[in-house]
């Protein structure tokens, strides 16, 4: 085998004598191999004294502490406390002519950015507003890719395409005002003016769903209607803190107390969810809402990342009939699986969220989160006038 040993002959008038060294493998990490031997030296093959893994652990939980106050701020309780977002949409302020100036970007793992993507395919907006995807870099802000895309039905990360920047935080410090804060998507910019317009992920799909029906493909389509308006705000104040940021609360949770809180919370709420869903196609009965895309782009990610990342072991989504069928209901409307990356998804939590998973393994794809059985028959049994709609707009 090569490059395992070098050998060499010595030359003088004396019978040759071949000398053996070892060779590192071009592979090999110098550090890594460094910290073997003296390791080997000092307790050879016993395991290392208690007075030295004590130690690693207590640095490892304080470096684990201060990363997690900046990824993830928490109350004194130990709970997740998610940051408000800073930019809001002022819809009262829009035209015909500034909306042609707006452009989206997004991050194909976050489930709010998610969101953004999904309206604005079952609106028919992807011609009307121009997306930018980043990529999580590897000190966990979002950056910008010089990718090639060989197939157009696969959202991959790629340039910056209003504004050439590198990094989203770079497209942020553009606007007025010297912003400084978290750079965070989905995030809706004025190209002309060179401002953020909206970083708030709700306020974003409710514009898309709405605000631009005289540039929509498909403006019959209301994800909002008036009647459904008062049950849609009960399920998002039900689901958003117990699902949506329920998964986020367990994960990064700091202390047990915070964590069994978030757990129970974001369990007891799924129970429900399915209970009421063995009756009823969607959320708000016949009809596909806001409330839904919003539980939808969890429910994607969650036995792929939340159920063995972030500790939400209790259950498997698989293990829930009704809320894995209605997953898959709305995986297969038309436009919807062409948002789902889940391979960059994937890959957007294991290998980034370093405090989380320090080696950055990625665990192998569960079997129920493969194409093939996301696409499966549903089985719900349920008729809805969505699908119609929908299946014009796909031809």
């Amino acid at each position: 085998m090569l490059g395992s040993y070098h050998f060499t002959v010595n030359s003088s008038t004396t019978p040759p004598k071949t000398h053996v060294s070892p060779r590192m493998s071009l592979n090999q990490n110098p550090v890594k191999t460094l910290f073997s031997t003296v390791t080997g030296l000092l307790w050879g093959s016993s395991l290392p004294p208690g007075l030295l893994v004590s130690s690693v652990r207590t640095a490892w939980n304080s470096s684990w502490q201060l990363m997690m106050s900046q990824l993830a701020p928490s109350d004194p309780s130990g709970g997740y406390s998610r940051p408000a977002s800073k930019f809001r949409l002022p819809t009262s302020q829009f035209s015909p002519e500034y909306t042609l100036n707006l452009h989206l970007y997004i991050g194909l793992p976050c489930p709010w950015a998610h969101r953004a993507l999904i309206v604005r395919a079952l609106k028919g907006l992807e011609d009307v507003i121009p997306v930018s995807i980043a990529a999580p870099g590897q000190d966990g802000s979002w950056e910008f890719r010089n990718t090639r895309n060989a197939d157009p039905d696969i959202l991959i990360p790629g340039q910056d395409n209003a504004n050439g920047c590198r990094t989203l935080k770079e497209v942020y410090r553009l606007t007025s005002g010297s912003y400084s804060g978290r750079a965070t998507v989905p995030m809706l910019w004025d190209v002309k003016r060179k401002e953020v317009v909206c970083n708030e992920s709700y306020d974003i799909i409710d514009f898309f769903n709405l605000g631009l029906n005289e540039l929509a493909l498909n403006p019959e389509l209301d994800l909002a209607p008036n009647s459904l308006k008062g049950r849609i705000e009960e399920w998002n104040r039900l689901i958003y803190p117990n699902i949506n940021n329920g998964v986020y609360r367990c994960g990064f949770a700091q202390s047990q107390e915070a964590y069994d809180c978030a757990v129970n919370d974001l369990f007891n709420t799924l129970d429900m969810v399915d209970a009421h869903l063995a009756s009823s196609r969607y959320l708000c009965g016949d009809t596909i809402t806001l409330a839904d895309i919003c539980l939808f782009t969890t429910l994607i990610r969650f036995d792929l990342v939340y159920n063995v990342l972030f500790k939400c072991t209790k259950k498997k989504l698989l293990e829930y009939p009704n809320l894995h069928g209605y997953m898959r209901d709305i995986y297969q409307i038309p436009k919807v699986a062409g948002t789902c990356n889940l391979s960059a998804i994937k890959d957007g939590y294991y290998k980034i969220l370093f405090p989380l998973n320090p080696g950055s393994i990625s665990p192998v794809t569960p079997t129920g989160c493969e194409n093939e059985v996301l696409s499966s028959p549903h089985n719900r049994g349920f008729s809805s006038s969505v699908d119609k709609g929908m299946q014009a707009y796909a031809l």
